[in-house]
């Protein structure tokens, strides 16, 4: 997971995860809060990690809200990795308690703007001051 997390940092543009992170940092990540939290893998027919997906609650959120990632290793975004995370994220999140899941999308993020809109998100609020670059916060009811 830090190897696709890393490579999509690496090429920029699409995260606002600016720094490179290690199997341990992503350990300590999913820790923080395991009773609220859902990760998800998808992987390949030989157990290769194609793509990733977790919800986590988040300080900025309303209570029954959780925030949302979508991560998928460079060169593999193609029909089904993303709809398959969503739908066992989604129902996860739903399982957890939450009423919405948002996303927080930089601006400049065509493909992920896409993705979400394409999952039935929509548009919630803008945060024009956020570091790195403008985002798009789209929000799910659950």
């Amino acid at each position: 997971m830090a190897e696709i997390l890393n490579g999509i940092i690496a090429q920029g543009g699409t995260t606002a995860v600016s720094d490179p992170v290690s199997a341990n940092d992503l350990a300590d990540w999913m820790d923080l809060a395991p009773d609220k939290s859902a990760w998800h893998v998808a992987e390949d027919e030989g157990g290769q990690i194609l793509g990733f997906q977790y919800v986590e609650p988040h300080p900025g959120l309303p209570a029954d809200c959780c925030d949302i990632a979508t991560y998928v290793r460079l060169g593999e975004t193609r029909i089904g990795i993303g709809s398959a995370l969503f739908r066992a994220t989604s129902a996860a999140a739903g399982a957890l308690g939450y009423g919405a899941i948002v996303a927080v999308i930089r601006s400049d993020n065509a493909g992920g703007l896409a993705y979400y809109q394409s999952r039935g998100f929509e548009d919630w609020k803008l945060w024009d001051d956020a570091p790195i670059c403008p985002r798009v916060m789209k929000r799910y009811a659950l």
